[in-house]
């Protein structure tokens, strides 16, 4: 198994400039990984697969007949990101969480960007994320959105796009967590060479991110992980972060609202909760005011919520930037709010509420992708290229009986990676999901989630749709030192 005989044909690679011409970023790992034994990679990869088995690192489809949970697929080739690339995309991710924050609270109070014709009220209006309970809200600190997960992709010029937001519950961070200890055992010396930025601190940078939505002077605040429970296709995340944050994880039933505060049973009695992370969706957190038939959440909690009670990261509302239909407006938000252009550009995107947009994608559904606005995980999604003439035309009713529901793209040639395929290096395409936190400042996981489509020719990475992942390596420039110096020698 052998780089030299790896081909990354057209498709940028991350890797590879062209055949067995590495990257400067990466050819320390391709060096002293190609100099391994014939055999010794594949056992590499096998004894990290048996590590995740035994760590429990597993997810859940929803869907799936079986019902099992499915062991974590993962690529043991790391994913090297260059420091002027992240450079790049750390810049453009403080930039666009800065913008999203602005606009959320826009559109709970005065709506300025309305007023100004920007976005349309309609739009906003018509989303599913957009909350009446939460208007005129000043959420702890002025922040909405504390976690989020922004997914990016490179296209085939090298650049990268901002494919979508993810602002409600982002998951995966606990995958790369887990990724970068399997890979640290797997290529300790590799890895030590290649000056790798750390990811290991983000539980107690997450923790000082929720601790800093109480009030100033309060020590140490009570913070839980609220969870949907043991069938939710993220509950192994859920678990592993409140453990790693070294606080409860609980449920709706364990929680109840006493007095304008909201109180954890414990086998010492009802214990004041200061901060919620919330894993469940919006409509469930409460029934009193969202669905009246939810058991997830907590009856009262938005009551003292919006008294200053309790801190709910990420703020009830957040999920109005989601929508797949306000992504086409965050350049102009940006130039709006903060009079700059995005450093990380949206991918093109047309709107089918538009007629023109409309008329557009209905005669070209064969060569781009059609997503609904509000779905995730790779469903409610069509790719022209990969459908049939029944798919087409069944997307095609579901877009002329619900335009504003739909947006479309052109099919990117997605930038690739070498995996693991038997006996031999393959090419996948990738997307990346970078972690950022906001609190007193905003932090980017330098990283985040590589998500790797283990089909071959296959667009989507999404583990639900057979995906797996990477770690992603953001290498320091001192690391070219120990390239200079393996040649040298």
């Amino acid at each position: 198994m052998k780089f030299s005989e790896y081909n990354p044909e057209e498709f940028y690679d991350e890797m590879f400039e062209a055949r067995n011409r590495p990257r400067s970023g990466a050819r320390l790992v391709t060096d002293r990984l190609g100099s391994l034994s014939e055999g010794e990679l594949r056992r590499r990869q096998e004894a990290a697969e048996l590590s995740l088995l035994h760590m429990g690192i597993t997810f859940n489809v929803y869907g799936d007949e079986a019902g099992d949970e499915k062991v974590w697929p993962f690529d043991i080739i790391p994913r090297v990101i260059e420091p002027a690339d992240w450079n790049l995309i750390e810049r453009g991710l403080k930039q666009r969480i800065r913008v999203l924050n602005l606009f959320i609270d826009d559109v709970y109070h005065e709506q300025k960007i309305v007023k100004d014709g920007v976005v349309p009220r309609f739009v906003i209006e018509s989303a599913k994320g957009f909350l009446n309970p939460c208007v005129g809200f000043d959420p702890p600190r002025g922040i909405w959105c504390h976690i989020t997960g922004t997914d990016l992709v490179r296209g085939g010029d090298g650049q990268f796009y901002v494919l979508e937001d993810n602002l409600r519950c982002p998951s995966g961070v606990s995958y790369v967590l887990e990724n970068r200890q399997v890979l640290k055992r797997t290529f300790p010396r590799v890895f030590g060479a290649s000056q790798v930025r750390p990811v290991a601190d983000y539980p107690e940078r997450l923790l000082s991110t929720l601790s800093h939505l109480v009030p100033d002077g309060q020590a140490h605040p009570t913070v839980a992980v609220l969870t949907p429970g043991i069938y939710n296709s993220a509950y192994f995340e859920h678990a592993f972060l409140a453990a790693q944050m070294g606080v409860e994880l609980v449920e709706g039933r364990d929680l109840v609202v006493v007095d304008g505060t909201v109180r954890m049973r414990t086998t010492q009695g009802l214990q004041k909760l200061d901060v919620l992370y919330r894993r469940i969706d919006d409509d469930s957190l409460d029934p009193e005011v969202f669905r009246p038939d939810s058991l997830l959440g907590v009856p009262g909690l938005m009551e003292v919520y919006r008294a200053g009670g309790v801190a709910i990261a990420n703020a009830p509302g957040t999920g109005v930037a989601d929508d797949k239909v306000i992504y086409c407006y965050v350049p102009e938000m940006s130039k709006y709010y903060l009079g700059e252009d995005l450093l990380l550009p949206n991918v093109e995107t047309f709107m089918c509420w538009d007629d023109k947009q409309r008329s557009y994608v209905l005669e070209h559904l064969d060569t781009l992708v059609v997503k609904a606005a509000n779905e995730s995980g790779g469903y409610g999604m069509l790719i022209g290229s990969d459908s049939s003439k029944e798919e087409r035309e069944q997307f095609a009713e579901l877009i002329e009986a619900q335009p504003r529901n739909y947006i479309a793209q052109p099919i990117l040639e997605l930038s690739r990676v070498p995996v693991i395929v038997e006996d031999r290096f393959e090419g996948r395409h990738v997307d990346l999901r970078p972690f950022i936190l906001y609190g007193r400042d905003i932090y980017v996981m330098p990283g985040g989630l590589t998500r790797v489509a283990l089909r071959k020719g296959s667009l989507v990475v999404n583990s639900s749709q057979g995906g797996g992942s990477k770690d992603t390596w953001v290498v320091s420039d001192t690391s070219q030192e120990a390239v200079q110096k393996d040649h040298a020698e």
